[in-house]
C-alpha cells in the first residue's frame, strides 16, 4: 500500500470520525425533538381541537387524518438550527371507530319437558334457607306451579299438582275442648296444628322477591308454553296475580271456627265458614299469623310484578 492510499484512507477515517461525534452530537436532539413531536400530536390527537374542523361538523369526524415525521429531514434541520414539526402525507393514520352494534343475548332457557334439573340447580340461589327446599316437588315444576296456581285463583285445590309435598303432620282439633250441641259434638280449633305449614312460611319468608320476581320474568316463555297447554291464550301472569289477590282479600272470621263432624270429614260449624271456596278454606287452616305473614310476603311480590310486567311492557 503506498503513501498516498495510507493518506486518503486517514482523511476518509477523519472524516467519518467528524461525522460519527456530529451525529452523536445531534443523537440526544433527535430524541427530544422526536419526544415534544409526540407530545405535541398526542395533545392535538386528545384535546378535541383541529384548526380545519368543528366538533359539531359530522362531515369532519369521519375524515381521516395523515401524520409523518421525516427523521432524515429532521436531522439537517437540526444541522442547520431550524426545526419545524408539520403535519405532512401519508404515514401514521387515525381513523373514526364506527360505533357497535349492541347486541341483546337472551338467557339461555331449556325445553319445557327438560327444566327440571335445570331450575333445581337454580332455585338455591332464591333462599338463604335451602335446606328448606326439600319441601318443593321437583318433578315438572313448571306445569305444577301453572295449573295448582291457575285452580287456586278459581278457588279450587289442585292437590295432585301442588307445587310442595304435604304436612307431615295432619289436621287435628282439640280433643279436650269438646262439647256437645243438638246431639253433635263440637270442637274448638286446635291452633297448635298451624304449627305444620310454619316450615312452608319460612322458606317463603326466605325467598328474595325481587330475584323471585325477575326469575319469573325470564322463566317466562317455558310458563306460557305450560298456561297453552291448558288451552288459554291470556297472560298467565293475570292468573297469576288473580291468586294473589285471593290471598290478600281473604278476611279472617270472628268466630271460634268451630269444627263438626257430621261424617268422615271435619266441617265448619259456620255454615258461611263451610261455604267457603276450597283455596279459602286452606287460608283459614294456615292460621292468623301465618296469613297475615303471607299476605304481607305477597303484596310485596304482586306490586314487584306489576312494576316489572309495566316496565316490559
Amino acid at each position: 500500500m503506498d503513501k498516498f492510499e495510507t493518506e486518503e484512507q486517514d482523511n476518509v477515517s477523519e472524516h467519518n470520525t467528524g461525522q460519527v461525534n456530529a451525529k452523536k452530537n445531534i443523537g440526544p436532539l433527535i430524541i427530544l425533538a422526536v419526544t415534544l413531536f409526540l407530545l405535541v400530536v398526542a395533545f392535538w390527537q386528545f384535546s378535541g381541537k383541529r384548526s380545519d374542523e368543528s366538533l359539531g361538523d359530522a362531515e369532519s369526524s369521519n375524515s381521516q387524518t395523515n401524520l409523518r415525521v421525516d427523521i432524515p429531514q429532521l436531522e439537517k434541520k437540526l444541522v442547520e438550527g431550524t426545526v419545524e414539526l408539520d403535519f405532512i402525507e401519508p404515514a401514521i393514520e387515525i381513523k373514526a371507530v364506527e360505533t357497535a352494534e349492541i347486541v341483546v343475548i337472551k338467557p339461555y332457557l331449556p325445553e319445557l319437558n327438560a327444566s327440571d334439573l335445570w331450575i333445581k340447580t337454580k332455585l338455591p340461589e332464591l333462599t338463604w334457607r335451602a335446606e328448606l327446599l326439600k319441601l318443593v316437588i321437583d318433578d315438572d315444576m313448571i306445569r305444577r306451579l301453572v295449573v295448582f296456581t291457575d285452580n287456586f285463583a278459581q278457588g279450587n285445590l289442585s292437590y295432585e299438582h301442588s307445587p310442595f309435598v304435604a304436612p307431615q303432620d295432619k289436621f287435628s282439633v282439640d280433643e279436650a275442648a269438646v262439647i256437645v250441641v243438638d246431639k253433635q259434638n263440637v270442637w274448638s280449633w286446635n291452633k297448635d296444628s298451624t304449627k305444620r305449614f310454619n316450615v312452608y312460611i319460612d322458606l317463603l319468608r326466605s325467598i328474595d322477591s325481587s330475584k323471585l320476581v325477575s326469575w319469573y320474568f325470564e322463566l317466562k316463555p317455558l310458563v306460557d308454553q305450560a298456561y297453552g297447554e291448558l288451552g288459554y291464550e291470556d297472560d298467565f301472569t293475570l292468573t297469576l296475580q288473580d291468586a294473589i289477590a285471593r290471598v290478600l282479600d281473604m278476611e279472617l272470621p270472628k268466630s271460634s271456627m268451630a269444627i263438626i263432624r257430621p261424617s268422615v270429614m271435619y266441617k265448619y260449624q259456620d255454615k258461611k265458614l263451610e261455604d267457603l271456596s276450597d283455596s279459602d278454606k286452606l287460608l283459614l287452616r294456615l292460621g292468623k299469623e301465618n296469613l297475615l305473614i303471607v299476605k304481607s310476603i305477597l303484596l310485596e311480590i304482586n306490586e314487584k310484578l306489576g312494576q316489572a310486567k309495566n316496565g316490559i311492557n
